[in-house]
């Protein structure tokens, strides 16, 4: 593949190239690469201001003979609708080879954000959640919390979701466009908790900085992905809810940094010892997922840059064959 040029691919052009299960199976394969040597090790960098922040994520990935290297800046302001009717999370991402550092491909970072974190919960749920699961209680119904019942429904049996946000108005429209489109009952409701205890899985997609769920309000056997804590001050699940429980993570570094198992260390209830595995080493066959049906599982998704390499090597090796994108030579 030649390296003359430098692709910039837009956001209506990446929706276009990457579909939800191919993704999907690429997380999986990089968490599995990640166990077994084949990438650059992943890393997250944070500049944080009182109402959001950026982050810079980074990693690498040996793909079917070739290096990829992608580094994500991201600003998540999450007032930017309400305040300038903008999109609450901005950015780029930058894919280089990874032999010789050529900038491949900048293209917008907000579709592949967005589809590769539910594609991680689909992955995770493959493994730990019940295979005859159900019912699922999403807590926050905006684009996330969409693209992660789309990904459950592509692994899972999923008849019932109970969709949940503060504003009562966008599950109401969450619940209304999603029945339509995946022809399953979704309902909109008003009480989280009494949701989560009628169902067997739990996804936590919010920007909330308090916990709210809590070891009282899961049931044996539930599967819960928290995925909204993604940076130091963010925080979905009580730490006590992490004690005795399967703890899964896709980063142990990164989740220790800044996921919801940073506050479980920090209040000191658990340490690093009681995490069960990451991600790929489940995938690898390394280590067990779910091994009974009791068991709570909980996977703690702080969305790692070997999920945006292997989502935007796909978007790069098909825009470069379909000659999709603007091409420039930045070097000259």
């Amino acid at each position: 593949m030649k390296s003359d040029g430098t692709l910039i691919i837009k956001r209506h052009e990446i929706a276009a190239l990457l579909t939800l299960d191919e993704c999907i199976a690429a997380v999986e394969q990089a968490f599995k690469l990640n166990v077994e040597g084949q990438s650059l090790p992943p890393g997250v960098l944070e500049s944080l201001r009182p109402d959001g922040g950026f982050h810079i994520k980074a990693a690498g990935l040996k793909l079917a003979g070739r290096t990829y290297f992608a580094a994500k800046v991201n600003g998540n302001f999450f007032h930017n609708i309400r305040r300038f009717g903008m999109p609450n999370i901005q950015g780029v991402i930058v894919l280089c080879d990874g032999e010789n550092g050529y900038p491949l491909a900048l293209m917008d970072s907000v579709e592949i954000t967005i589809v590769r974190t539910g594609a991680a919960t689909a992955v995770a749920a493959k493994y730990l959640a019940r295979p005859d699961s159900k019912v699922a209680t999403v807590c926050g119904c905006g684009n996330q919390g969409r693209i992660q019942i789309r990904a459950l429904t592509r692994v899972l049996p999923l008849e019932r979701v109970y969709a949940y946000d503060i504003d009562g108005a966008q599950a109401d429209g969450f619940a209304h466009d999603l029945s339509a489109e995946l022809q399953i009952e979704v309902k909109p409701v008003r009480d989280l908790l009494s949701a989560v205890a009628g169902s067997d899985i739990c996804v936590t997609c919010t920007p909330s900085r308090h916990s709210f769920l809590k070891r009282e309000h899961v049931n044996a056997g539930t599967f819960i992905a928290a995925v909204g804590a993604d940076n130091p001050l963010k925080q979905e699940l009580d730490p006590d809810l992490m004690v005795s429980n399967k703890i899964v993570v896709d980063i142990l570094e990164q989740c220790a940094m800044i996921g919801d198992l940073r506050h479980a260390l920090e209040k000191g209830v658990i340490t690093r010892a009681d995490v069960h595995a990451e991600l790929g080493e489940i995938v690898a066959g390394r280590k067990p997922g779910r091994t009974s049906e009791e068991e709570v599982t909980i996977f703690d998704s702080t969305g790692t840059a070997l999920q945006d390499v292997a989502a935007a090597a796909i978007v790069y090796e098909k825009a470069a064959g379909a000659g999709i994108g603007l091409e420039l030579n930045l070097t000259e």
